[in-house]
């Protein structure tokens, strides 16, 4: 395999210190192993699986050096990376040239560097701002690297001189102002007391800059505003996940002091819901589980923790959260739920009648599916809520639980007053395709409401079709049925129609058969308009024929000729598609 080589003469190496020259040396197997993975993956862009792959070189390289010597701090040069003045590719690349493009300067890459982090990086490199891609300083603020950094310079300018007669040098002032940021002590904020002087005195052959004039141009509100925005996003998505790495850090080091750790990691959480940082509360999850492997005493705060996350007071601060607007990431909301335990059922159902945004109450019941095979009496007890968007919900969660009596459950619903939530459960039992689903449709068709009747009807011969038609036939024969109004009538024989059996099609020839009298020349017309309807609901090659004759006898009355036509067409259409003729007028 192909090995980095070295940039520089033995005579100039030999100058170098035995650390320094292994830390170069650690450095240039980082760059080629980096630089290799960058054209791998430039060649394989499509392949995203394999990215991880083509950087593993590289990622062993760079943890192995921050592992013995810390951070490794690069300057960027135009076309190479520079570490103790020494050059770390072999060879001229634009890698580095972008970055410089940008004003950034130094490249510093921290313990515990992740592959993910690595790949982020290395897409940043490959980009291209002068084809549409953003430029590389706002792509790296964007992604938040918490093991990646960068230090940023920006140009200077004086009134009455040139470029060339204003040269300071950048690099020293910016190497003093970093090494103030990097201390061991308790001193935290020792970077904030930078003063004039002791800039002064650090910057031996500078001279002095007076009567300095920054080049650019005034912050407009909208500009504050977005960086307003920009240093929120960065506290929210940087500072607290730093802050749980350092409790971590904590953990792992032995903490003796159970209830401590405990109050600890309660106060972490009840701060990170009030920043509704769910991603970083499963990101704990996900670490105390790792962790309680290999000790049973954060097994036992694991469960703490589940525990916390779903009781009352917490729940309902998530509900306030989504009360208002949709979630930024739903994901990690529904992370968080699905972590809970059966203990928060009631109280989410609580906090469900809270919500009003559909996406939202949907989220919520989509969590609560799993609970519900299981344990189904809290949501069985409230499908008779006075409350239809309460009812609507309970049948969508018993539903997607796939419970195996959820559709004995259903009836309860059939009961309901409201037409909306009956309608719907409806809809959802038919899709059942099992004897209790058939049941309940089959009943529904004695529902005093009828709008339930006529969709039970259109739905039962889905089922099976000769009981559909002999339920129906029934119907139909009653003496009762000439008092229903005439949209049900044309229902019940659309649905009639739709067994497509042999006895429902001769039926209907029958009714048209019939010659009308001066005493009973309505009913019949009536009958024959329930026929035609009934034909159209056959849709078939045989019901076609039939409805074409009704077409061609010139007797009829137009309502019913007109009635025929329609229904002809529409057979004709869904026959044969779109190469059906125009409809007839």
């Amino acid at each position: 395999m192909a090995q980095p080589q070295k940039t520089q003469d033995a005579s100039t190496e030999g100058q170098l210190a035995p650390e320094v020259r292994e830390k170069v040396e650690m450095a240039r197997t980082f760059a080629f192993h980096l630089l290799k993975g960058i054209k791998q993956i430039g060649m394989y862009r499509h392949n995203e699986g394999r990215f991880p792959e083509f950087l593993a070189k590289a990622l062993e390289s760079i943890a192995a050096y921050t592992e013995k010597f810390g951070p490794l701090s690069l300057k960027v040069e135009q076309q190479n990376l520079m570490l103790h003045g020494e050059t770390l590719f072999s060879e001229d690349t634009p890698l580095p040239y972008k970055f410089f493009r940008d004003g950034i300067r130094q490249l510093i890459f921290r313990p515990g560097l992740a592959v993910e982090e690595l790949v982020t990086f290395t897409l940043i490199a490959l980009s291209e701002p002068e084809r549409g891609a953003e430029d590389v300083l706002a792509q790296l603020w964007r992604a938040g690297m918490e093991h990646v950094e960068y230090v940023v310079v920006e140009g200077f300018s004086m009134e009455n001189a040139s470029e060339e007669e204003v040269q300071v040098e950048v690099d020293k002032v910016v190497g003093y102002l970093y090494s103030r940021l990097q201390t061991n002590s308790d001193d935290y904020l020792r970077f904030a007391r930078v003063s004039a002087e002791d800039l002064d005195a650090k910057l031996d052959g500078v001279e002095q800059i007076r009567g300095l004039v920054v080049g650019g141009r005034h912050a407009s509100d909208e500009l504050k505003a977005k960086l307003q925005r920009e240093v929120m996003e960065e506290e929210g998505s940087r500072l607290f996940p730093k802050l749980v790495s350092a409790v971590f850090q904590v953990v792992e080091g032995g903490v003796e002091d159970g209830n401590l750790l405990e109050e600890i990691f309660m106060q972490l959480l009840d701060m990170l819901l009030l920043q509704d940082d769910f991603g970083t509360i499963n990101q704990i999850v996900l670490k105390l589980r790792a962790l309680s492997q290999r000790d049973s005493g954060l097994g036992r705060l694991l469960e703490t923790f589940l525990h916390k996350m779903g009781e009352e007071q917490r729940l309902m601060r998530l509900g306030e959260s989504l009360k208002g607007m949709r979630p930024k990431n739903p994901a990690d909301v529904m992370r968080y739920l699905q972590a809970l335990d059966r203990d928060s059922i009631i109280p989410l159902l609580t906090v469900l009648e809270t919500l009003e945004i559909p996406e939202n109450r949907a989220l919520v019941c989509d969590a609560l599916a799993p609970f519900a095979r299981e344990l189904p009496e809290p949501f069985v007890s409230r499908l008779t809520s006075d409350r239809p968007q309460t009812v609507r919900d309970m049948v969508y969660v018993l539903e997607k639980s796939n419970h195996p009596d959820r559709i004995k459950m259903f009836g309860q619903v059939l009961k309901s007053p409201n037409l909306v939530v009956k309608l719907e459960v409806i809809s959802i039992i038919g899709r059942g395709r099992t004897g209790e689903a058939r049941r309940l449709i089959a009943e529904a068709l004695t529902d005093p409401i009828a709008q339930v009747r006529m969709t039970a009807a259109r739905m039962l011969p889905e089922f099976d079709r000769d009981k559909a038609f002999a339920d129906l036939m029934r119907i139909v024969r009653d003496p009762g049925f000439e008092k229903k109004t005439l949209d049900e009538r044309m229902a019940l024989y659309h649905a009639v129609g739709s067994t497509g059996t042999p006895a429902a099609l001769s039926h209907m020839q029958q009714l048209l058969a019939v010659k009308p009298s001066l005493l009973n020349k309505k009913r019949v017309t009536e009958d024959k308009l329930l026929a035609i309807n009934g034909l159209a609901g056959a849709t078939s090659i045989q019901s076609y024929k039939m409805l074409q004759a009704v077409v061609e006898d010139r007797n009829l009355p137009v309502e019913l000729l007109t009635a025929a036509r329609k229904a002809m067409y529409q057979t004709r259409k869904t026959l044969f598609g779109d190469s059906a003729l125009p409809e007839e007028t």
